[in-house]
This record gives C-alpha cells, structure tokens and sequence, in this order.
C-alpha cells in the first residue's frame, strides 16, 4: 500500500469481518501496523537511506499481549545494534511510525511508550543499560516501565535483539529475587469492580460514569498474574494466554483460570465490537448489561481476583525460600 489513507480505508472496510474473533481481530491488527510501519520505513529511507544498523520494531501494551480489541492505543519501541551516533535516524523512523500509525486510526499513547520517545529507542547496549536500571531503581514508576517492557514482541526486524534484552531481565531478577515481591507490590493495587453486598461498582465521576472500567478491574488481575509468573518461570512470550500454556505443570491450578481469560476476550469483543473508539473500547454501561451479563462480569472479576492471591501468595512463597 502506498498511503496510510489506503490503510485506513483497508482497516474500515475489514475490521467488521473480524470484530467478534478474538484471534482474527488480533491478526488483522498485526498486518495494518506492519503495513503502515513498512510505508513508514519507506518514506524514511527515501529522506534519510538504508537503516545503518539492524534494528527491531516490537510491539508493547496490549498489542504486544495480542489482546487488542477493535480500537487500541500505540505502545511500541525500537532496538538497534551500534552505538548512540546512529540513534537520530531511528528516532526519525519512530516519529514516522507514530504520525502514520494515528493515521490509519491508533490514538497517541498516553504515557508515550512509543518509539518517537528517546526512552523507548534505544541500542541494544543501552536497552540492557536501561533495563537493569529500572529494577535496580525499585521504584513504582521504573517497576511499572519494566512491566511494560515486557510484554513485547518483535513485529519487524531482528527478534534475537529483544530476546537478547529480556535475557538480561532474567540475569538482574535471578541475583535480586526479593525484586519479584516487589513486581507484585507494584501491579497489587487493583480497582474494586464488586461492593460488599456483591453488586458491581460503576465508575462515579468523568464522562464515563455509571459504566464499569474493564482493563482496571477485569483484565488487570490476570495479565499482571500471568506476568509475574512468566518472569518467575524465564518464559520470553508476552500474551497471557501463551503464558498460561507455557507455565510448568506444578501450575496446574494457576492454568485452570486460562478459560475465565479466554471467556472475559471473546465477553469484551461481544460487548465491545461496535465501539467507536479506544476508551469505549474500555468501558462498559452497567445499564447496558442484561443480568446474565452482569453475573458473568462479576464471576470473570471473582475469579481474576483469586487468580492474583493464589499469584502473589507463590511469589512470596519462593521469595522467602530464595532468601
């Protein structure tokens, strides 16, 4: 394709085919930012020439999970071997990804997690520089860059590089492992989606009040879980439901919650595939739900949250071991 005008026209005209399948949706997601990274880096090299290094573009957030819904936000970095002096073209091609990616229809990332932002295009090197900081730091907001950095996947380019720098999470987190109760600490705080009574608690204030917070309340519970438990296992694969098949078998009571996550995607994507934009995507009316709707909601945010104690109780357990 040779605009992202085209690309954009693409997206609209299929993303209705694919909106109830979860792993379609997902597909086509994959292929629309790759087509439109791919123009990118044309336009690029047509100012700027080749890529002086070989570099990975890799994806973060939810799309790094493959767990996007019909609309998403960017979350995405770049790495590339060689030193700082080669940065200035790469970011350039960061700048090109973001400006094309908004206009095929993939809203600014808030925390600017994208590869336009100096912190998120980085040499190799200074990835693993930048990584063993982070930990070292143990603060929530370098946990919480962390965190996000993990749940990544290259889309273009060379994997190794990546897999080079999660290498070296696993290196700093085996010497400090009193850093994996602190990773739980960090995603510990999770909003309460069911009241005492055990009726569900609707956002009070802002212009979605009276709706439900999905990825707060409901999500946030098992990709933070499946998480901690892959840095704990040394397993390399972001989504959570890969993570789940990858867990040893002494997980079989922690797998058994694969099906409630599997339940809560295809939950969202019936609820949510005519949303028209990325915070609709995330927030549900209470009025909307019909009352087995609202069971469902309420068993799938049980069931999250038990998931995240069982989660943080082995944690502990194998820190205090360690230590």
């Amino acid at each position: 394709m040779n605009s992202y005008a085209e690309i954009r026209k693409w997206r609209e005209q299929k993303i209705t085919n694919v909106s109830t399948n979860h792993e379609a949706l997902n597909t086509f997601h994959d292929e629309l930012i790759k087509q439109s990274v791919k123009l990118a880096m044309k336009n690029v090299q047509s100012e700027w020439g080749d890529p002086p290094a070989p570099f990975a573009f890799f994806l973060m957030g939810s799309a790094g999970r493959f767990e996007q819904s019909v609309w998403s936000d960017q979350d995405h970095g770049i790495v590339f071997e060689g030193g700082d002096t080669l940065k200035p073209y790469f970011l350039k091609l960061g700048e090109e990804i973001v400006d094309g990616l908004v206009r095929v229809g993939y809203e600014l990332c808030d925390g600017k997690v994208m590869s336009s932002n100096p912190l998120w295009c980085q040499s190799v090197t200074k990835w693993k520089e930048q990584i063993t900081t982070w930990l070292h730091q143990d603060r929530w907001d370098s946990l919480r860059h962390f965190s996000t950095f993990f749940d990544s996947r290259v889309l273009i380019g060379e994997s190794s590089l990546l897999k080079e720098m999660k290498q070296e999470s696993f290196y700093v987190l085996e010497e400090n492992p009193r850093l994996f109760t602190r990773l739980a600490e960090n995603v510990g705080f999770i909003k309460k989606g069911i009241g005492f009574f055990g009726q569900l608690l609707p956002e009070q204030h802002g212009e979605y009040s009276g709706g439900i917070h999905l990825k707060q309340t409901v999500f946030f519970p098992y990709v933070n879980s499946l998480r901690l438990l892959a840095l704990h296992e040394r397993i390399y694969v972001p989504s959570t439901l890969s993570r789940f098949k990858g867990l040893p078998d002494k997980y079989q009571n922690i797998k058994s919650y694969e099906k409630n996550f599997i339940e809560l995607l295809d939950f969202r994507l019936h609820l949510k595939k005519d949303a028209h934009n990325y915070q609709e995507v995330h927030h549900i009316a209470k009025k909307a739900l019909s009352k087995e709707e609202r069971q469902e909601l309420k068993w799938m945010m049980k069931k999250g949250y038990k998931l995240f104690s069982e989660t943080k109780k082995i944690i502990e357990n194998e820190c205090s071991t360690w230590s």
